[in-house]
Formats: structure tokens, C-alpha cells, sequence
């Protein structure tokens, strides 16, 4: 003759058998969609440089009206030298770009025409 308590954990475990059993298909797609997120992407198209002054150049240096840039980050703040700085809104969109990046305010922010090149 079972014991009480073998029935119980016979019960037991055939509800968490039947239970498991309704969880197969969403428990796999978790599993899937894990192992996709873990997989690395591919190549990418272009790959934007480590240093932060040189990430902003690239960025800036493609934004209409900004023509060539230069920037240096420090941590008392930013300098950016272009060729479009003459340009109150060119300007204004740079003390922008370079804020949201850095966090810095309009005051520790620099913009500074580049010498055209002759």
C-alpha cells in the first residue's frame, strides 16, 4: 500500500508536468529570442569612432551647414571650430548637438570659426 504522501507528490507532480506542458511554446520563444539577442549583428554599414571628440567631428562634419569640423571635448567643456560657424543658426544648432551629447550647458560650449584653407 502508498504512503499518503507519495500520492500527494504523484498529484503534485503531474499538475506541474501538465502545467510545464502549456509553458513549451512560450518558454522557447524566450529561449530563441535570447539567443538571437546574443548573437553579434553582422557587419555594419559604418562604424562610428571610440573617441567622443571625434564621434561629434563625424556627426558635425556631415550636418548641413556645419562644412568641416573640429572638436575637443575636455572635461571643463567643448570647442568646436568649423567653417560654417559664421552662421548664427549653424551655430546655435552646434551648441544644441554638443549640449544634448554632453550634458554641458551653452556656457561651456565654444564655437569657433575654422580658418578657411588657402
Amino acid at each position: 500500500m502508498e504512503s499518503p504522501e507519495a500520492d500527494w507528490n504523484g498529484e503534485q507532480m503531474a499538475k506541474i508536468a501538465s502545467y510545464l506542458s502549456k509553458l513549451k511554446l512560450p518558454l522557447l520563444i524566450l529561449v530563441v529570442g535570447l539567443v538571437l539577442m546574443l548573437l553579434p549583428s553582422g557587419a555594419r554599414e559604418e562604424t562610428l569612432p571610440e573617441d567622443p571628440g571625434e564621434r561629434m567631428q563625424e556627426i558635425l562634419s556631415n550636418t548641413r551647414g556645419v562644412g568641416r569640423a573640429m572638436v575637443l571635448i575636455s572635461e571643463n567643456g567643448v570647442v568646436v571650430a568649423c567653417t560654417g560657424a559664421e552662421d548664427p543658426k549653424v551655430k546655435l544648432d552646434i551648441i544644441r548637438a554638443i549640449g544634448s551629447y554632453t550634458g554641458f550647458g551653452s556656457d561651456r560650449i565654444t564655437v569657433l570659426k575654422l580658418a578657411d584653407e588657402t
